[in-house]
């Protein structure tokens, strides 16, 4: 097992937006779906990189970050997993952490 780095900007789309499959195609629920769930157990550790993107709205990265830590109902693999990188903004990462630390329940 490998560690992975997913760059959103360039694997997933450089406009995330949204919660729901429904809200439209690079929703938060699609990128846990079919970029985290699949590699977060595939894989010792994921790098996410944040930049590149036009910007991130708090429901996609809620549904994604959050909704992955409600998903597996195991926070310390994710939190022990899951890494981010942002030269672009550094507060998105404390952001993220907030919404996996909420999720936690």
């Amino acid at each position: 097992m490998l560690n992975m780095i997913i760059n959103i900007a360039k694997e997933f789309s450089p406009f995330p937006a949204g919660r729901f499959l429904t809200d439209g195609p690079y929703s938060g629920e699609k990128f846990r779906e079919e970029f985290l769930i699949p590699n977060i157990e595939r894989h010792e550790e994921l790098l996410i990189n944040l930049d590149g993107v036009m910007g991130f709205g708090s429901s996609f990265l809620e549904e994604a970050f959050g909704g992955l830590v409600r998903r597996l109902d195991n926070s310390s693999v994710v939190f022990k997993k899951i890494k981010f990188i942002s030269n672009e903004d550094p507060f998105l990462i404390d952001e993220i952490n907030s919404y996996m630390e909420g999720a936690k329940g």
